[in-house]
């Protein structure tokens, strides 16, 4: 027979208190309604709080210069 140690409310409240976090919290962005995680950039736009903080067009074009030189290379 196991004898198991009884868990008291506040401990077994405590460990339950993170099963409402396992979904993302995704938030809208105010310009241009582009879902995105909350505190972090918009990877479509590359916005932070209403300022540019990625390029990304420079990061598309590098992308694409990637590529093209993988294409070239096989």
């Amino acid at each position: 027979m196991v004898v198991r140690m009884r868990s008291t409310k506040s401990h077994r409240n405590h460990r339950r208190s993170h099963d409402g976090l396992s979904n993302p919290a995704v938030t809208l962005d105010k310009n241009t309604n582009v879902p995105h995680l909350r505190h972090r950039a918009s990877l479509v736009t590359g916005q932070y709080k209403g300022r540019v903080v990625i390029d990304m067009q420079a990061k598309i074009a590098k992308r694409a210069k990637k590529e093209k030189e993988t294409k070239k290379n096989s």
